[in-house]
């Protein structure tokens, strides 16, 4: 099941796409955060929806916010689909142990071996503020990243 707003979010250590470590406890105090989970680069469905946000950049810049994706793909592959596909944010690597920040936030699917299409976004103290998860197959829009970008409270949205 995964994790409910108004908990605190699970810190992490994953390394991005040039394979340097990032930590969600990076941001406390500076920033929120919202991360992405999706299934697996180079697909179908995740390519449109990273676009989209790639292109959308300036609403989470806008609120202050990090944007973060996380797959159980390796940094090499994250590496080579954000080189083709232009992505100017952090893509994060949970491929070993395999899905193991996805199994923290619940949205593992065990049966199929990456994680579900599960965005949270986080506070500047950690705290989970606003999530969406949608069906299998099925893209999250922009406008739910700009719900949940609004969800945030004054003090992280007016920096």
């Amino acid at each position: 099941m995964a994790l409910e707003n108004d908990t605190q979010a699970p810190d992490f250590e994953l390394l991005n796409q040039y394979g340097e470590t990032v930590r969600l406890s990076d941001f406390a105090g500076k920033r929120a955060v919202a991360l992405v989970f999706f299934p697996l680069a180079f697909s179908g469905t995740c390519t449109g929806e990273l676009c989209a946000l790639r292109d959308n950049l300036a609403l989470f810049k806008d609120h202050s916010v990090e944007l973060i994706g996380i797959s159980v793909d390796s940094k090499h592959t994250l590496r080579a689909w954000a080189e083709q596909e232009k992505y100017d944010f952090a893509l994060l690597a949970d491929f070993w142990p395999h899905g193991e920040i996805a199994k923290e936030y619940g949205v593992f699917l065990p049966e199929k071996g990456f994680a579900n299409r599960a965005t949270f976004v986080i506070d500047e103290s950690g705290v989970i503020r606003a999530s969406f998860i949608t069906a299998p197959g099925e893209a999250r829009s922009i406008e739910a990243y700009r719900a949940a970008l609004d969800a945030l409270p004054v003090h992280a949205a007016s920096r």
